[in-house]
């Protein structure tokens, strides 16, 4: 049963919820537009290809991609997520503020969230005895797959290109001809 005191107790009530409604309209709306902004495709980086790389990313798993290659890859090659465990890259998206020696800007939570979707899902686990690497001379991974090669100090970007040459279009299949026959 409605309460029509004689104040009219319906009808502050009503005058009390349209600009809760109003609001919550507003707030919804402006969300979803930063939201469809953040995630929006940007062509800032004339690295990133259309075709983003020789491994299939199930369509799911893209935008997280080309939201990795933008971020990662604007400063440095973006590398196969395989590389580093999953924890690696758990703590580099947690700890931006610690990355390498450097701070790096803060990114958008839904943005994080679809990086982390992609890199978790293409990363592996980390094994029993192994640390979590942030160097590639201790990723077990990368030294499983470069048995041959001995790594200089500073690994830049330019050693990575040296073998794969298709590194800076996120292609690590290509590799320069003195490496076709590489284990």
């Amino acid at each position: 049963m409605m309460n029509f005191g004689k104040k009219g107790g319906l009808v502050k009530r009503t005058r009390l919820l349209v600009p809760l409604f109003v609001l919550i309209v507003l707030w919804t709306v402006a969300l979803g537009w930063g939201v469809a902004i953040a995630l929006e495709p940007s062509t800032a980086n004339p690295n990133i290809s259309a075709n983003k790389s020789v491994d299939p990313v199930p369509e799911r798993f893209q935008l997280g991609q080309e939201l990795y290659l933008e971020h990662c890859g604007s400063c440095h090659i973006a590398i196969p997520p395989a590389v580093f465990p999953t924890e690696t890259w758990k703590q580099l998206l947690q700890n931006p503020q610690e990355h390498y020696g450097r701070s790096l800007p803060m990114m958008s939570s839904p943005e994080v969230l679809l990086m982390w979707d992609y890199l978790s899902l293409f990363s592996r686990p980390l094994s029993e005895e192994e640390k979590a690497p942030y160097r590639f001379a201790l990723s077990r991974y990368f030294n499983l797959l470069h048995p041959r090669v001995k790594l200089p100090d500073s690994v830049t970007v330019s050693t990575c290109v040296s073998c794969h040459i298709g590194a800076e279009r996120f292609d690590f299949r290509s590799l320069a001809p003195e490496w076709d026959d590489a284990p």
